[in-house]
């Protein structure tokens, strides 16, 4: 299973995808994950 990274943790500088609607969010190094723009979950998967 692949690791989740939720809203407010800084995974680093990458693509992350949602867990429950597939919205791609793209960070920088010192990013914070955002709530998923798209349906406002929490979690997401690296790309």
């Amino acid at each position: 299973m692949a690791h989740t990274v939720n809203t407010g943790e800084k995974p680093g500088k990458g693509e992350y995808s949602c867990t429950k609607c597939g919205f791609d969010v793209t960070l920088g190094d010192r990013d914070k994950m955002p709530p998923c723009p798209n349906c406002h979950n929490t979690s997401f998967t690296k790309v």
